[in-house]
């Protein structure tokens, strides 16, 4: 059981509060600090699970799952539907707009497929993205199921958060029913 040490104060011998106390005008911790919540059955069970399973169990359920996404795009074949059939993203059916996946099935098609300009023209941040989602991948899946030691992507939060502005603007950006973002409607 985890618990806050016995002498964590509110304030200090100067009678600055510390990092410990909670916002201004929150009573201190009580003596002994505050009991660790006691795991549900299923975490219990699921902490278990992983504490005795190897450790390349992980990795390849995630390949499992990343397997079952991309045998999904390749058997669906999103390429092809009828000009007339219902959108299947919740999103585009109740409000007809393209969400900020919009287009990545039929993106990951292409590749899968070695077609890089289509992929593109469907999504290309997805197809942007992809090299680094998959250097990830199998950087932290060959560390877990293997101990390789890769050279690791160091991804700063203003690289992420650039990367995410520049997906929310395109996601805006390729709903505007004017020209030149008309191009961008897949």
């Amino acid at each position: 059981m985890h618990t806050v040490p016995a002498d964590t104060t509110a304030a200090g011998p100067t009678g600055a509060v510390s990092a410990d106390a909670g916002p201004a005008g929150w009573p201190p911790p009580p003596p002994g600090g505050y009991p660790a919540p006691e795991p549900d059955r299923l975490t219990r069970f699921v902490l278990r699970l992983y504490e005795r399973s190897p450790r390349w169990v992980v990795p390849l359920a995630a390949v499992g799952c990343v397997g079952i996404g991309m045998g999904y795009a390749l058997l669906s074949n999103p390429t092809h539907a009828a000009p007339d059939a219902a959108p299947t993203c919740l999103l585009k059916l109740t409000t007809g707009l393209d969400c900020p996946g919009c287009g990545g099935t039929r993106a990951l098609w292409y590749v899968l497929h070695a077609d890089l300009p289509a992929a593109a023209r469907h999504h290309f941040l997805f197809v942007f993205a992809l090299p680094f989602l998959a250097y990830l991948f199998v950087a932290w899946a060959g560390n877990q199921a293997f101990g390789w030691r890769l050279p690791e992507l160091r991804i700063s939060s203003k690289v992420i958060g650039g990367f995410l502005g520049v997906w929310l603007a395109f996601s805006v950006l390729r709903n505007l029913p004017w020209a030149p973002f008309t191009s961008l409607y897949v």
